[in-house]
């Protein structure tokens, strides 16, 4: 048995992808992200991104083998929520907080989830890792901010609104664009938070 098979594929992928540095590696999930924004799914290549890291596609084909999983490595690796850190003592302010953040990330975001729209209806995979990197964080982040003004007895644990919160901050994210032809900006996520999220919870 030579070395290579007893190390077994997982030794073997590491070992490849050891020779890349983590910087190098980010520099491709950031131009593949790029591309999918401007160009969408469909048009990306692997080529295309070869040609924009200046590097060989021979390169990316020996880490990822696919386009799909690469778009998949991508879109894992910028797995943060964009509410963390947001605590200011008040959960409406929390709220308004949140709302300017999810303004200020609504087109970079509506447009990765619109190009993707179609791929991640085909592949359980893409799909996945498009929850994981753009929905979870922000859902788990939103929970807690939540959470916190039910500790602080700011709202009752059970108010029917809470449940819908996050609901309706990505819904109006995403729809904006559809019914407007607008981005959801940081002073219209504020205005819609003050006139629809904290009436439904209660809060002034």
């Amino acid at each position: 048995m030579t070395s290579q098979a007893a190390d077994g594929p997982e030794t073997v992928a590491a070992s490849r992808r050891s020779k890349i540095t983590p910087e190098r590696e980010q520099e491709f999930f950031d131009a593949v992200l790029e591309q999918i924004r401007e160009c969408g799914y469909e048009a990306v290549t692997m080529e295309g991104v070869a040609a924009s890291t200046r590097c060989s596609k021979s390169t990316l084909y020996r880490q990822w083998k696919t386009k799909p999983q690469f778009v998949v490595a991508a879109l894992r690796s910028c797995r943060t929520s964009k509410f963390d850190g947001i605590d200011t003592g008040s959960l409406a302010e929390d709220l308004r907080e949140a709302a300017r953040a999810a303004g200020r990330w609504s087109m970079q975001e509506t447009k990765m989830i619109q190009a993707l729209g179609h791929a991640v209806t085909q592949g359980a995979e893409l799909a996945q890792a498009l929850r994981e990197a753009l929905v979870d964080p922000e859902i788990a982040a939103l929970r807690h901010i939540l959470q916190r003004g039910v500790d602080r007895g700011e709202i009752a644990t059970g108010n029917p609104a809470l449940e819908y919160v996050p609901v309706q901050l990505f819904g109006v994210v995403r729809a904006r664009r559809v019914v407007d032809g607008e981005y959801a900006d940081p002073d219209y996520m504020v205005r819609f938070v003050e006139a629809a999220v904290l009436p439904a919870l209660g809060l002034t």
